[in-house]
């Protein structure tokens, strides 16, 4: 209740703000202009949102991936750890933007640098989040199974693996949000297609309704897969909610 309040409260103020000329409507649309661009370009925004969902989840995916073996090469070897980790910070001081045009100069203006760059983005968070999840596995389970032979494989599959979870399904929310911020700011230099072309082609041409209801677009894109990972983290880890309930 208090949230969807919150939400009329903030379009109303909106609505009055525009439509009482505060603003001048060419710079800042009604919420109604908003919505009535969003539904007579519903079939474009559709296309050139496949092409950006298809680049946030290819990118998502290798960020997971690589995430996943450095924070695994980070946490089995001391050595690595003190050598990779202060390079990773180093990469997340870089701001995106400052990428991207490196990228499309040196791959061209097709899917790939888009890959490369929401990989970029969205890696961080799972190695980071992973790691974390490594080093407080519980020392007591982990002495336990040495004692009883067991190898660091096996401490590393039925300790720390299963006790990470909750640090990775944390990170993935952050990093499904990031995927397609990603994907958006590096179609802005350079694309044939997808929702960060399209608001570049918007914008030259001064619809700012059009803008907002890209803006709008992404912004439920972006919730829904966080919603998607809170249900995955759900189905993963149902002993979770059976706590949290009790």
């Amino acid at each position: 209740l208090w949230s969807v309040s919150a939400i009329v409260v903030l379009i109303l103020v909106w609505q009055f703000v525009s439509g009482a000329g505060i603003v001048e409507s060419f710079m800042l649309p009604s919420p109604v202009q908003v919505a009535k661009a969003f539904y007579t370009e519903f079939p474009t925004l559709m296309e050139h949102s496949v092409v950006t969902l298809k680049e946030a989840m290819l990118g998502l995916l290798g960020g997971i991936s690589l995430g996943f073996v450095v924070a695994v090469i980070m946490d089995r070897f001391l050595c690595m750890y003190k050598a990779i980790y202060p390079v990773i910070i180093l990469t997340q001081t870089i701001p995106t933007v400052a990428i991207a045009p490196l990228l499309v100069l040196w791959f061209g203006y097709d899917m790939t640098p888009k890959i490369i760059l929401v990989v970029i983005t969205t890696f961080f968070p799972i190695a980071v989040g992973l790691l974390n999840g490594f080093k407080s596995a519980d020392k007591d389970s982990i002495n336990l199974l040495r004692a009883m032979g067991a190898t660091k494989a096996q401490i590393f599959i039925h300790i720390k693996l299963p006790g990470a979870m909750s640090h990775f399904f944390s990170a993935l929310r952050i990093s499904a949000s990031y995927s397609v911020v990603g994907a958006v700011i590096s179609e802005w230099l350079g694309g044939f297609s997808g929702l960060g072309v399209y608001m570049t082609r918007v914008k030259k041409a001064f619809a700012f309704d059009k803008m907002f209801a890209v803006i709008l677009l992404i912004s439920v894109i972006s919730l829904l897969l966080m919603k998607l990972v809170d249900i995955l983290h759900k189905k993963c880890m149902p002993w979770v909610q059976k706590e949290a309930d009790l």
